[in-house]
């Protein structure tokens, strides 16, 4: 195979080629699940919104986001049975964890947004939002920012690509699972922080309906937002 077969045989296995699995729910399982996911969405978007708005520096911080992954958790966990999922190979055949496919399209996806980041440094409108984010590690500890947010991306993949996207109609559990995604993160203020989730959300819900489950889109979320959190300080001050 030459470079182009096999990078096209990879998106294909990871992306594009559902793995077979029965992950079927009684009608009352199912609704039951749609009522504490939306609870827990209305509470988490909330929380989310109220976190960010805490000053730099203050510890309050670390106290307000770890609530909103436990909203996160304890939503997904309450609402019904997850699943890892299992992934492709590029032969067509069934392997195991989609772990080393989530670390590279997360790595994929991070590269892309450091090039954009590249564009959004010169542009001050389009910097401030994400300088005031950055504040948080700048001016607290970075490794307890650096828990923080792995702790969050595993909330965030096993409420909004596990609970989230289980209690959707099957045509729209993409869709309305990067939707409701990218609504949870409005109240944050951050316009760039909606749209990094739109993105972020089309991977990580492909991945869900390719392996039919969490751990790839964990990996992936994992290797973007710590990615992020490490590299585009300095990115934006090329």
């Amino acid at each position: 195979m030459n470079v182009v077969t096999e990078v096209r045989a990879f998106f294909e296995a990871a992306l594009l080629r559902p793995v077979e699995r029965d992950h079927t729910e009684s009608t009352s399982q199912w609704r039951r699940r749609q009522i504490i996911v939306a609870i827990a969405l209305v509470v988490g978007a909330f929380a989310l919104g109220r976190a960010l708005a805490v000053q730099p520096g203050d510890p309050v911080f670390y106290l307000a986001t770890v609530g909103v992954a436990a909203v996160w958790v304890i939503g997904a966990l309450a609402s019904g049975r997850l699943h890892l999922g299992r992934a492709n190979t590029r032969d067509g055949r069934v392997g195991g964890r989609a772990v080393l496919q989530g670390f590279l399209l997360g790595a994929l996806l991070l590269v892309i947004f450091l090039a954009g980041a590249l564009v959004i440094g010169r542009i001050p409108a389009l910097r401030a939002p994400v300088d005031e984010l950055l504040d948080h590690a700048r001016f607290g500890s970075l490794a307890v920012v650096a828990l923080i947010t792995a702790v969050n991306g595993i909330a965030e993949e096993v409420f909004f690509r596990g609970a989230v996207y289980a209690a959707l109609p099957r045509r729209w559990n993409l869709l309305g699972s990067t939707g409701l995604y990218a609504l949870s993160t409005v109240l944050s203020g951050v316009p760039l922080l909606t749209f990094a989730a739109i993105l972020l959300g089309l991977l990580t819900g492909a991945q869900r309906r390719v392996t039919g489950g969490v751990l790839g889109p964990i990996v992936s979320h994992l290797t973007w937002s710590l990615g992020m959190l490490f590299l585009l300080p300095t990115v934006l001050n090329i």
